[in-house]
């Protein structure tokens, strides 16, 4: 039994995703600066991150 979901949930993960995405971002460019290699993963969370404010925010405007 599941219960529909509220019209404002993918709005708010969309929300969510994007300030991930943001904070990605900001930790890959630091561990850059910094010199070490593991930006790669940050870079590669900012790329999910980035997909799932897309996606949540078009089913957000579908809904």
């Amino acid at each position: 039994m599941s219960s529909p979901t509220p019209t404002g949930h993918p709005r708010r993960l969309a929300g969510f995703a994007l300030a991930l995405c943001l904070l990605t971002v900001v930790a890959a460019v630091v561990s850059f600066v910094q010199g070490h290699w593991i930006g790669i993963v940050w870079v590669l969370l900012a790329g999910l991150s980035s997909n799932m404010a897309w996606y949540y925010g078009r089913k957000a405007r579908a809904a």
